[in-house]
């Protein structure tokens, strides 16, 4: 007997016997129900005998039998109306509990979503992938089933989406386009840490979507539900499908503020902000301003995370506030990171190091966020121990920035083309899928290792436009990205440490040593990401302008 759970109140197995019952029972079940006909095999129980075996353990036996292969959209709708009518939990099962499951992911379709219920098949060790359009259309087999097709599909719009859609069309004018992203704004989300500082207004950082998409790219203004790489096709809300050539796929990463207890009840009050919001930017800058005294804490997720220094940069630019406006004595100032280190690249860390000392803040390594009781203004931590124990610190704060956990948005986790940490499965040089040869990712869905920026976006896109049409028989060799990212450390008002590195955290200054040391603090650097980055970000990045980002041929 072999039990997988699927919810807390439903289990399926393969077929089961009647001495299977105490076992069952033991277990805690209060219900059974057979999807199997009788008679499918030739050592196959009938339902009489396992009812009956049921009976004296005091469980509910019901009848559903399916044919293999024939799970019709009745059936689905009558194993809903059993779930919710029978005493819980419940263990449905068949020849190898895939009916079962199959009934399940059907009937929780008008109710749950499709990563959530690929995922949960998954779990239990059943591949539920191919009734995605099923499940797209609420549990139920799509009739009229509107098809578009295009020979470069690119999901998502945000700066690696639309960069490569750009460097595509720069370099063939003639290409069949399409981006899908349901959002209707466009946001420079590396101006949010300028606009935490008061250094920029929060409507800079957003425009349109309509306004930054080509005008050649025609955009699908839809939510993704799957992938179906096997049929080229992506799967929209609502069972459309999208058919490609080509797939793209940059739909950026997903920021899981419930994965810290309490924190989504209180964001944007009691003096809990992040900079991670377009819309709790500004709150942080409030808060920086208002607060006179005590103590703000700043924290760091476990990585991957979307530019893993902006949590510092809130650090710094508040507390060169404080220190400008005389308040920083009366403030302590603590960074908890659940990393061991203060930066991933060693080499700009003895920079950073002094402005720690200066603004003296307090360093605390392997300590991960957990909880906040935002009205009780503490903060609760966990730090895993030498011994395998786990120790838990609690911190009352006056302000804390918060970062949270980061992963890949579920309908990537819960496809073909992740890898097991939910992560698009690409070559770190070429960008293309390690399975499917039509298929490429970057941006921060990608599982290269490079840093999760704007910059390494920049440097990706014309990488992915180059091979995309080498692909497409277009034009020849294959290009490579070398991991460039670019992470402009805001440690002052006016000054900057500029780190550049490559895959390994290779040191690579895209500027010469005289002109910007990307070791020490400096003002032209702060110049470059205040007055050159964004219009560069704008009119370059996004139009296909590949200034100084002209991809590698190695082949």
């Amino acid at each position: 007997m072999d039990i997988k759970k699927l919810t807390a109140e439903l289990a399926v197995s393969k077929q089961i016997a009647a001495s299977d019952l105490r076992t069952i029972a033991e277990a805690g079940f209060r219900t059974l129900v057979c999807n199997r006909p009788d008679g499918e095999g030739a050592d196959q129980p009938n339902f009489s005998e396992i009812e009956a075996a049921a009976r004296e353990q005091g469980i509910e036996a019901h009848y559903l039998p399916i044919e293999s292969g024939k799970v019709g959209d009745a059936d689905a709708v009558r194993f809903g109306e059993l779930m919710r009518a029978l005493p819980k939990p419940v263990l449905a099962y068949c020849r190898s509990g895939m009916r079962a499951a199959t009934l399940w992911a059907l009937s929780e379709a008008p109710r749950r979503s499709m990563p959530d219920i690929i995922a949960a098949g998954k779990v239990a060790g059943y591949d539920l992938s191919a009734l995605t359009r099923r499940i797209a259309n609420g549990g139920k087999v799509p009739i009229d089933v509107a098809v578009a097709s295009h020979d470069i599909v690119i999901v998502g719009a945000g700066a690696a989406g639309v960069a490569t859609a750009a460097s595509l069309l720069a370099r063939d004018r003639s290409l069949d386009i399409a981006i899908v992203d349901p959002a209707s704004v466009h946001y420079y989300q590396p101006g949010w840490t300028m606009v935490g500082a008061g250094v920029f207004k929060p409507e800079v950082t957003a425009r349109e979507m309509a306004a930054v998409l080509p005008r050649k790219v025609r955009w699908i203004k839809a939510a993704v539900a799957a992938f179906e790489p096997e049929q080229n096709s992506v799967i929209l809300e609502g069972c459309r499908v999208v058919n490609y050539r080509q797939l793209i796929v940059c739909p950026g990463l997903k920021l899981d503020w419930h994965a810290i207890e309490g924190l989504a009840d209180t964001l944007g009050q009691n003096g809990v902000t992040s900079n991670y919001r377009y819309d709790l930017a500004p709150y942080t800058w409030q808060l920086v301003r208002e607060l006179k005294g005590g103590r703000a804490l700043f924290t760091q997720p476990p990585m991957p995370i979307k530019c893993a220094g902006a949590p510092q940069k809130a650090m710094y630019l508040s507390s060169d506030h404080w220190q400008r406006s005389s308040r920083l004595g009366q403030i302590d100032v603590e960074f908890y990171n659940a990393g061991a280190a203060l930066f991933g690249v060693a080499d700009y860390v003895p920079a950073l190091m002094e402005y720690v000392r200066r603004y003296d803040i307090a360093l605390n390594f392997g300590f991960n966020l957990s909880a906040i009781d935002g009205p009780g203004k503490t903060a609760t931590f966990t730090r895993s121990l030498a011994s395998g124990s786990v120790e838990t610190v609690t911190r009352e704060f006056d302000m804390i920035h918060v970062v949270p956990p980061q992963k890949a948005p579920d309908f990537v986790r819960a496809s073909s083309l992740a890898d097991k940490a939910g992560w698009i499965d690409v070559d770190p040089a070429t960008l293309r899928h390690k399975t499917y040869s039509n298929v490429f990712a970057l941006g921060d869905v990608a599982n290269t290792a490079n840093a999760k920026t704007a910059a390494a976006a920049r440097k990706q896109a014309p990488v992915v436009a180059h091979n995309v049409l080498a692909s497409l028989g277009k034009v020849k060799g294959v290009a490579a990205y070398d991991g460039y990212g670019s992470c402009p450390l805001t440690v002052e008002r006016g000054k900057i440490v500029l780190a550049e590195f490559l895959y390994g955290g290779k040191v690579a200054p895209s500027m010469p040593t005289w002109l910007i040391d990307g070791k020490r603090p400096s003002r032209l650097a702060w110049l470059l990401k205040e007055r050159i980055l964004p219009p560069v970000y704008w009119h370059g990045m996004l139009k296909g302008r590949e200034w100084l980002v002209q991809p590698e041929l190695v082949g």
